[in-house]
């Protein structure tokens, strides 16, 4: 017959152990699967010229600034593209 656990010697050690807290693994990262032309709520710093302009047409210009950075990159994309068709 298998003997008992022992209690140990050491109160205090034993206390300690007893309110010891317990390290809980961390949580996975996980990336938002956003979908596809959903816009995401972000904050970016813009110079004030760059602002005042966008604004300066009045409401929409979030929407003009979206516009603008995805004109942008759709002309690296294209760049880009015609780039690794003349290496090939």
């Amino acid at each position: 017959m298998a003997n008992p656990p022992r209690r140990p010697t050491n109160p205090m050690a034993a206390a300690e152990a007893a309110f010891k807290p317990v390290k809980k693994p961390a949580a996975p990262v996980r990336e938002s699967a956003a979908a596809p032309n959903v816009r995401e709520l972000v904050s970016i710093r813009i110079d004030r010229a760059v602002l005042d302009y966008f604004q300066g047409d009045g409401p929409g210009w979030q929407d003009r600034i979206n516009d603008a950075l995805r004109a942008m990159v759709e002309k690296r994309i294209a760049a880009e593209d015609d780039r690794s068709d003349d290496i090939t």
